[in-house]
């Protein structure tokens, strides 16, 4: 299974949206702003482009889309005047698969262009925002086109299925790593990362300029161990939902065996040893953060009453914004609404018992002059 054939965000704004399920990566894009703000003075007070590119890899759709852009461009704008020096150009590319819900952006490109207008005056130059559907697992821009990349909750998802895994049925009961996974499976979801990681590199090492910078931010996890909760759990429970399902009779055990995620998330020494061997980068800055599952966000219920979701609620319609159109395409739409109804059921309970967090890497990378 490639992923560019089943993973897109869930479209539209209705309740299991990503436009209105996205909270955690809101939280994720807040946490690496300094990072971002940082290697945008970095490129302008090290030349001064007349025009700038830049890119945002995986921008999906809904909410934080335009906001990355927006936050790139106050720090191109507070740079400028901070020297005294004429706006560059900026080119902006927006990057995801082609099934993302590009028409959600494009409605919101007026409001963006003039809320900029409204708060920056003459002091805002010219920005040309497009999109550039496809995956980054390879060539997507012109050579020497870019001077900034950010990518934020994207690079965690694989290509692919790890190749050796694709309906074998190795990992039986589980849809990714967990405790019970053989070394096989470990080992097969390590190196597809590593595979996919090191050709990211090598295609944008090719369409950015020399002193080019990167700032990735990706679920990740604080040890070497790939099986641990911060890294894992999420997906063991809804194993968990999807196994209580067969027990009942209402899913096949085989279609939850010749499942697996494709998803992983590393550790920071994994992504320093891969930046390190394919040798276009080099790291300038690295930092962890622990994120709640739900984003420490209250949403409420769409009752007329307006009563607050449960945290359960809230993380599965966080998941379910995300990977319902994988697990769709392989288990069927007429399951989704019991999967995620007892999905919610055994988070809250597993909630309830102890604050699991996701673990988010944010790096910092410069292109070798």
């Amino acid at each position: 299974m490639e992923t560019v054939e089943v993973l897109h965000m869930n479209k539209g704004v209705g309740e299991t949206s990503y436009a209105m399920n996205s909270a955690v990566q809101n939280t994720i894009i807040s946490a690496a702003k300094p990072a971002t703000q940082k290697a945008i003075v970095q490129i302008l007070c090290s030349s001064w482009p007349e025009k700038m590119g830049i890119a945002d890899l995986g921008c999906s759709s809904g909410p934080n889309a335009l906001r990355v852009i927006s936050e790139i461009v106050d720090a191109v704008y507070a740079t400028t005047r901070l020297l005294d020096r004429p706006a560059p150009e900026l080119v902006v590319y927006l990057n995801d698969l082609f099934t993302n819900d590009f028409n959600n952006i494009f409605g919101s490109l007026p409001s963006f262009y003039k809320k900029q207008k409204q708060e920056k005056g003459s002091g805002f130059g010219s920005c040309f925002v497009s999109a550039v559907p496809g995956t980054f697992y390879g060539r997507l821009f012109p050579s020497k086109s870019l001077h900034f990349v950010h990518s934020s909750s994207s690079l965690h998802w694989l290509s692919q299925v790890p190749a050796g895994l694709e309906d074998r049925a190795l990992n039986k009961g589980k849809i990714y790593i967990s405790k019970s996974s053989p070394q096989c499976v470990l080992d097969a979801y390590s190196q597809q990362f590593q595979n996919d990681f090191s050709l990211f590199l090598a295609s944008r090492s090719q369409e950015m300029v020399a002193g080019g910078r990167m700032v990735l931010s990706i679920m990740g996890r604080d040890s070497v161990d790939p099986t641990t909760d911060h890294s894992c759990y999420q997906w063991e429970l809804l194993a968990r939902s999807l196994m209580s399902m067969v027990s009942e009779g209402l899913l096949e055990e085989e279609m939850v065996d010749s499942f697996d995620a494709p998803y992983y998330a590393p550790c920071l020494e994994e992504l320093k040893l891969e930046i390190e061997k394919e040798g276009s980068f080099t790291v300038d800055g690295h930092e962890a953060y622990e994120i709640d599952w739900d984003g420490g966000m209250e949403l409420q219920s769409d009752s007329p009453h307006g009563t607050p979701l449960s945290s359960g609620e809230r993380v599965a319609r966080t998941v379910r914004a995300v990977v319902e159109s994988m697990l769709e395409s392989h288990f069927g739409c007429h399951v989704m609404d019991e999967l995620f109804r007892r999905y919610a059921e055994i988070v809250e309970d597993h909630l309830s018992k102890t604050r699991t967090k996701y673990i988010n890497l944010v790096i910092s990378l410069v292109e070798r002059c």
